[in-house]
């Protein structure tokens, strides 16, 4: 297994304030690692020091093979970044700006404008390739800045909250030209609040928090750290929320959750089918209607919950659900 990112006890300070206090991090090559974690947890300091932006006041980082502290300058010939605000000239075309880009990036003017040509196919915006970017949708305008960031074909992109602030369509759209990417041969390094973004696009996924990572694995794993299958009952009347919690504490390896507002009681159980087939008995036993009986996995949410002691904050055009974090 070959590491296109690694650092090493990675610390840096602020002042009085440690924003990281030894994170390690491991990302695979041809991947999508996801950082997750609350906001100042550290995951922007950690994108700045292995692009060369910032330097650690301890630990080491490799990017590329590549020591970002002594080899800065080759380690930013193979490195795109994507930062959480567009960086694309809103009077320019999307032409123009990926021309410009190729120009600062050393091309000449001819290839400068077949790589121009090349990226704008590649993100779909060849029918916008001569429309100001002022007139481009928000996503249309991050998949501009994706381009922009594989002027070179970096072999490692890091995106940085790349999709904060865009609705659910063009979140999608950004999705899709991240797993293209990908799909080519390019190391991703994501940072994100969005926990469905994390869960899409992530082969693996390192959860930080207080500057240092406190857990790390695929989302199947960090989902089966808080235990299996979770069974949820909705009742119709509130008042049989505590009924519905007894029948599920029959059956559960935990205590029920029950949250009011959405009149849903949930816990983990090991046999999915025979705790269902029980629940349902006493439900019915206790003349208790319910609305939704529902058997589901884990969701990153409520790792994302226990691990932090907070829920993270909602994607846009999401609400948080019962007694899930909100995305």
């Amino acid at each position: 297994m070959t590491f296109a990112v690694v650092a090493e006890a990675l610390r840096k300070r602020y002042g009085g304030t440690e924003a990281l206090t030894g994170l390690d991090l491991a990302v695979t090559e041809g991947t999508v690692h996801g950082l997750l974690g609350p906001n100042g947890a550290g995951k922007s300091t950690a994108v700045r020091i292995l692009t060369t932006l910032l330097r650690a006041d301890g630990g080491r980082a490799e990017v590329a093979g590549l020591d970002v502290a002594t080899r800065p300058a080759e380690v930013r010939h193979r490195i795109g970044l994507v930062g959480q605000h567009a960086a694309v000239d809103e009077v320019l075309t999307g032409r123009q700006n990926l021309e410009m880009f190729g120009r600062l990036h050393h091309l000449g003017a001819r290839r400068a404008r077949t790589r121009a040509l090349e990226l704008l196919e590649r993100f779909s915006l060849t029918e916008a390739a001569d429309r100001p970017t002022a007139h481009y949708s928000g996503g249309m305008r991050r998949r501009l800045d994706l381009a922009a960031g594989m002027i070179l074909v970096p072999p490692v992109l890091f995106l940085d909250e790349p999709t904060t602030g865009l609705d659910p369509r063009a979140r999608t759209e950004v999705w899709d030209a991240v797993r293209a990417l990908v799909a080519d041969g390019t190391t991703v390094l994501l940072t994100t609040q969005y926990l469905e973004e994390a869960d899409q696009l992530a082969s693996r996924i390192s959860v930080i928090d207080s500057g240092r990572r406190i857990a790390d694995g695929t989302p199947d794993e960090l989902k089966g750290m808080i235990g299996g299958d979770r069974l949820d009952v909705t009742v119709r009347d509130p008042r049989d929320l505590p009924a519905a919690a007894a029948a599920l504490a029959r059956v559960s390896t935990a205590d029920p959750e029950v949250d009011p507002d959405t009149r849903r009681a949930s816990a983990p159980v090991r046999e999915r089918a025979a705790a269902l087939t029980e629940v349902v008995r006493a439900l019915d036993d206790a003349a208790v209607t319910a609305e939704d009986i529902a058997v589901r996995r884990p969701t990153l949410d409520e790792v994302f919950l226990q691990l932090t002691g907070r829920r993270a904050d909602p994607a846009p055009g999401t609400t948080p659900r019962g007694t899930e974090a909100a995305a």
